[in-house]
């Protein structure tokens, strides 16, 4: 990709029962996990868990959050647009995930679900990262 980044995001993987949640928003049939794009100058973290609380109303801190890698890949349905995405495992919940308006649908998904659109980093990276260190199916 030559080194250039047009949209950095920061990603939340939780787990529960060795699958993990994705979300999908409105408009989109594409599930990715929940997080998003970095404002003004936040950090990863600060964008993930403002992110998370507005996508899933869920609360989280930094203690909450530990890091799983950063990973690079073309922005889904736009061509020449690279996204770089920091992703981070969330523990220790205090609320049961709950989409907001902007999302529409929320699954618990592991390498044996089938019939959805998972986006490409967690496809092809994060997926068989969770999958290699036993924490999903």
């Amino acid at each position: 990709m030559g080194g250039r980044i047009d949209i950095h995001k920061a990603g939340g993987v939780i787990i529960r029962n060795r699958h993990f949640l994705v979300t999908r928003s409105k408009g989109s049939d594409i599930f990715i996990a929940p997080g998003g794009k970095l404002e003004n100058d936040e950090t990863p973290m600060q964008a993930l868990m403002r992110e998370i609380l507005e996508e899933i109303d869920v609360e989280t801190n930094v203690g909450m959050l530990d890091y799983l890698g950063t990973f690079f890949a073309d922005a889904a349905g736009k061509i020449g647009v690279h996204l770089r995405m920091d992703v981070y495992l969330i523990n220790d919940l205090t609320s049961e995930p709950t989409p907001s308006s902007e999302i529409e649908e929320i699954r618990w998904i592991n390498t044996q679900t089938t019939g959805i659109k998972l986006g490409s980093i967690f496809e092809h990276d994060v997926m068989p990262l969770l999958k290699a260190n036993d924490l999903i199916d």
